[in-house]
């Protein structure tokens, strides 16, 4: 069968890398889609170079950001009409979803975070609800996620974005950071003196926008000012990056490219996440991480929380005064490897009874698109 997969957002290509190769050895067909945010496009290409870039980044204001989700809507639709898939699949992609909808196609959608109020379309116009165990379904039953629709996979998507990674010590020399020797490359610090920690950026596009996230700046700030320590930001947006590199704090790198972000985060001695996708890849590598989330937290976060791999801060003086400065063991490779097997099996298993539907009942009709 051919299947459709729009990649909306940054996390989505290492998300659907591994599952795409598995759907594609049990013989399906792939046709993807992207969406020109952040760093989709560019990490998306990294392995499906033929993918169709359909609209770009939502501007501010609710008026713009509805007038571009209709255009991408109408985009993917008239995309979808020549190409003619049999399934959709998507995490939380709500264009694809509605422009499947449109033209009698089943849609999958995978779904981690019950607060995104983009659910109630989208879980009512899908016909099938990828959701990770740590989610418990009676969590988005109102906002239309019906239970026969719901099926439910082992670990968190993050433990099969993380499954093919191996550990690439160079990401420290591309960026002219201190490597775990203790050298440092731009600063000249003596050996053991080092440390290096991670940031996520926050959802919104301007970083000040404390109504956002309170604790960011503050934090930041905090950490650059530490003798001794490097702090890398990943930003979201040119917005954001050019906002970070005007506030002239010393040691701070942001990374103008998409960079291996992984690694960066295994090599580094914490990560701090005002998101949600990289800050699980963390908890989960066994880097020290603590979560700045301006949201409400979500339950998969409360399970890492409760397995003790992520902490979450309300204060910056929360931050620890003194950081470890050793790698992950190796067997907690292995085990994350081992586990994201199994979620990849659950995930795709959940495509399947996808695909099953669509045989048993959820038929199209082109002529009428």
């Amino acid at each position: 069968m051919r299947i459709w997969i729009d990649l909306a957002n940054s996390p989505h290509p290492l998300l659907f890398a591994p599952v795409g190769r598995r759907l594609r050895e049990r013989g399906h067909e792939l046709v993807l889609t992207a969406r020109d945010n952040a760093q989709t496009v560019e990490l998306a290409r990294e392995h499906w170079p033929e993918v169709e870039v359909i609209g770009g980044e939502s501007p501010a204001g609710r008026a713009a950001k509805a007038a571009t989700l209709a255009r991408r809507i109408e985009g993917l639709r008239r995309w979808a009409h020549a190409v003619a898939p049999d399934l959709a699949l998507s995490h939380g992609s709500y264009a694809q979803i509605v422009a499947a909808r449109a033209l009698g196609v089943p849609a999958v959608t995978a779904m981690d975070y019950e607060y995104q109020p983009a659910n109630h379309l989208a879980f009512r116009a899908a016909t099938t609800i990828i959701m990770p165990q740590a989610l418990p379904a009676a969590a988005v039953r109102r906002q239309g996620a019906r239970r026969a629709k719901i099926v439910s996979f082992p670990g968190l998507k993050e433990h099969i974005q993380l499954l093919d990674f191996e550990p690439d010590e160079g990401v420290l020399d591309q960026l002219g950071l201190p490597g775990r020797n203790g050298h440092a490359k731009g600063g000249g610090q003596a050996a053991g003196e080092t440390r290096l920690v991670v940031f996520r950026a926050p959802p919104a596009r301007a970083i000040y926008h404390r109504e956002e996230n309170t604790l960011f700046l503050p934090l930041l700030e905090r950490i650059c000012a530490r003798p001794g320590t490097w702090c890398v930001v990943l930003a979201r947006h040119a917005e954001q990056r050019e906002q970070l590199n005007g506030l002239g704090l010393s040691r701070l790198v942001v990374p103008e490219h998409a960079v291996d972000s992984r690694s960066l985060m295994y090599f580094s001695d914490a990560m701090v996440g005002a998101g949600g996708t990289m800050t699980r890849e963390a908890a989960l590598l066994g880097t020290r991480t603590f979560s700045i989330f301006g949201g409400r937290r979500p339950y998969v976060d409360v399970w890492l929380e409760r397995e003790g791999r992520l902490r979450f801060l309300t204060g910056a003086d929360q931050f620890p005064a003194e950081l470890g400065h050793a790698p992950p063991p190796a067997e907690s490779l292995a085990r994350l490897r081992a586990e994201g097997e199994r979620a990849l099996e659950g995930f795709v298993e959940a495509v399947a009874g996808g695909l099953r539907r669509s045989r048993a009942g959820c038929s199209r009709s082109w002529a009428a698109a």
